[in-house]
């Protein structure tokens, strides 16, 4: 082997991994083990040892920006532009690219258009309207998820099975075969059909399929384990000549099963490929010996694993830091103390806060709004600007104050009542001219009988409900009721909760957390003037911001010092989860705990509670099975309960307790047992 320069970067098992070219090849790289060093090296090697041509290798990933950085690194190796790499890309992109040269054959034409998400929804909503589907208790993009869930099992609707007996997905396969049949007289596909035809051109046109197999010499794939059935068989199909399948990934951060990733592609791999070498990379080069000690003994509880050891030539570092607290808002605090001690060192930028759902930032938001901390939440919105908080609060601020027009706007037609854009005109400028508010110009409207009849019925409907609302809180002051009483009464929770998808499941949570917050406030006035100082904080801070985000969201990232909060039972690991998934849903919340220990550098503070409002009311939280499977020589024990004897005694760190099937809650048991 000549000696190159990229070859001489590399350790002993990440140069095996660039080296080999012969078959089947399955890396398994641990986190921060250089898995894209690899790949891009790998693609170098092949070019510069004259295996292939760059048009005659694939390399696939699952994001625009990844392909991107691919293409700058080899580049940067191979010291001359990489453009001839014309297959470098995602699964879309070049199932795109494929089609658009046999679109005949795929019962295309060449000039095809790809359909974005708000074209799907307004699609699924016009054939709804046709087929007389109520859209306000079916989600248009439930049902595509649904649709998106059969595409990715290599679904056409004639090869979907269901029972008979199963009313709800009955009307599910009639609207994907309708949606299916609008999207061919459009000469359109969505994201989920440029796979499926890709690959049913494939199987059904074997000359088009040996084309692409014996161009591609090399295919490699970055990301392997998040893969579905149809990326899997797309794979297979366009590696079956020369067999040189590079995957590179790692199954211990499988965490998007509610994606339609299948692990067991990975697991399988040397099943489906024979005489499949299988490489590991263990040296990590980001963290610290104890915290890779950690997260691997940790994630040994999986038994659907490959398995690793992961290591580092680097120092052993800091234990763990396991906190308990008395409840979410002392954790909060927690967490802003140790910030701001560790600032002055590392920096706000190489913070970070990963939880496990999108809620847990309010106690954090507030905190940190109330002593002047700058944040950031990535992949996603601050609490108090998500769109169903900002319903709640505008509910809330026109039966507190009816002259709130910016209030009324936002709700008047949430949940929809027939209530336009063009009827709020109308009242808007009777408002102006007779220098009213909305709500008293809606009154006067329907008075004067202006107001059109399907609109009249709405109107009524919700200014009724909002003086009813009114009195009722006049009569008891109850501002908590108050919130529960508008959210059933208006059809807002009804709404959410007809509409199954997990956005809509993440919203109904963060409007219980939001009761919450309320919880902390005597009464109704005090509450908004809280939220009103809150939001209205300057919250453009520049340079440096602590990080927020979910552990999700936290998958590719690293960071100096990582804090994993809220570490209890039926919280993380997750109860859905379990519940809909058992031992492999179990298995994925380990997999995602590992990821968030393995995001930390130099330092990873982990903590729980032991009381939460979770779920709409306080519970008695018990700390995660997860701590008790982290090593204890590697832990540093810290509890704010020191001081007082009582409130510790039942206090233990790795608690006993009874499992059914090792897999149920017991935190979660004796939370519905109280409801009993």
């Amino acid at each position: 082997m000549k000696n190159k320069e990229y070859l001489n970067g590399l350790n002993n098992e990440q140069r095996e991994a660039v080296s080999y070219l012969d078959g089947p090849l399955l890396i398994v790289a641990g986190a921060g083990s250089g898995k894209t060093k690899v790949l891009t090296s790998k693609i170098a090697h092949i070019i510069e040892e004259k295996k292939a041509f760059p048009n005659q290798i694939l390399a696939v990933t699952f994001t625009n920006k990844a392909a991107k950085e691919m293409q700058n690194r080899v580049s940067e190796i191979l010291k001359k532009n990489s453009s001839g790499l014309s297959w470098l890309g995602t699964f879309h992109s070049i199932s795109a690219k494929i089609l658009r040269k046999h679109a005949e054959a795929a019962g295309l034409k060449s000039n095809f258009s790809i359909i974005d998400q708000d074209d799907q929804v307004r699609l699924i909503k016009n054939i709804c309207k046709s087929e007389n589907i109520d859209t306000k208790k079916i989600s248009p993009k439930y049902i595509l998820a649904v649709i998106d869930k059969w595409k990715n099992k290599g679904l056409y609707p004639e090869d979907v099975n269901i029972k008979k007996s199963d009313f709800l997905e009955s009307q599910f396969l009639k609207i994907y075969k309708i949606y299916q049949t609008k999207l061919t007289d459009l000469n359109a596909c969505d994201f989920g059909d440029l796979l499926l035809h890709c690959v049913k051109l494939f199987e059904k046109n074997q000359d088009i399929a040996e084309i692409y197999s014996k161009n591609f010499k090399y295919i490699l794939v970055d990301e392997y384990q998040d893969t579905n059935f149809i990326q899997s068989r797309w794979l297979n199909l366009l590696s079956s000549y020369h067999k040189n399948l590079c995957c590179v990934g790692d199954d211990d951060q499988s965490i998007y099963s509610w994606r339609g990733a299948e692990i067991k592609n990975f697991l399988e791999f040397d099943k489906y490929y024979k005489n499949t070498k299988i490489i590991r990379l263990e040296e990590n080069y980001r963290s610290t010996q104890n915290i890779l000690t950690t997260a691997s003994e940790l994630i040994q509880n999986n038994k659907n694993r490959v398995g690793k050891n992961l290591f580092t030539s680097g120092e052993e570092g800091e234990l763990i830091n396991l906190s308990c607290l008395r409840n979410g808002k002392d954790e909060a605090i927690n967490v802003s103390d140790k910030i701001e001690k560790l600032k002055k060192n590392c920096g706000l930028n190489n913070i970070a806060i990963l939880v496990r759902a999108i809620f847990q930032t309010r106690e954090f938001e507030e905190r940190f709004l109330k002593i002047g901390l700058p944040y950031r939440i990535i992949g996603g919105t601050k609490f108090y600007e998500r769109a169903e908080i900002k319903d709640c609060l505008s509910y809330l601020r026109i039966v507190y104050q009816n002259k709130d027009d910016l209030a009324f706007e936002r709700i008047i037609n949430v949940p929809k009542r027939s209530i336009g854009d063009t009827s709020l005109r109308q009242i808007n400028e009777y408002a102006k001219k007779n220098s009213i508010c909305l709500f008293d110009a809606s009154r006067k409207l329907i008075e004067l009988n202006k107001i059109k009849p399907k609109t009249k019925i709405g109107l009524i409907s919700i200014l009724n409900l909002i003086s009813k609302w009114k009195n009722d809180f006049l009569r008891d002051k109850n501002h908590i009721k108050l919130l529960q009483i508008i959210m059933d009464e208006s059809g807002y929770s009804e709404m959410l909760k007809n509409k199954k998808d997990i956005e809509n499941e993440n919203r109904l949570e963060n409007i219980k957390e939001l009761i919450g917050a309320m919880k902390e406030f005597d009464n109704l006035e005090s509450f908004l003037e809280h939220v009103s100082l809150a939001t209205s904080i300057d919250q453009d801070w520049d340079g440096q911001k602590v990080n927020l985000m979910t552990m999700h969201a936290s998958k590719g990232l690293e960071f100096d010092v990582v804090f994993l909060p809220g570490w209890e039972e039926g919280l993380f690991p997750h109860q859905k989860s379990i519940e809909e998934k058992g031992q492999n849903g179990l298995e994925e919340e380990r997999r995602l705990a590992y990821v968030g220990i393995t995001r930390a550098k130099k330092k990873a503070i982990i903590s729980f509670s032991m009381n939460r409002f979770y779920q709409g009311d306080w519970i008695d939280s018990m700390a995660s099975r997860f701590i008790s499977e982290l090593p204890e020589k590697y832990l540093e024990k810290n509890s704010s309960f020191n001081e007082v004897k009582d409130e510790i005694d039942d206090f233990e760190f790795n608690q006993d307790f009874e499992e059914n099937d090792n897999i149920r809650s017991p935190g979660w048991i004796r939370y519905q047992k109280r409801l009993k």
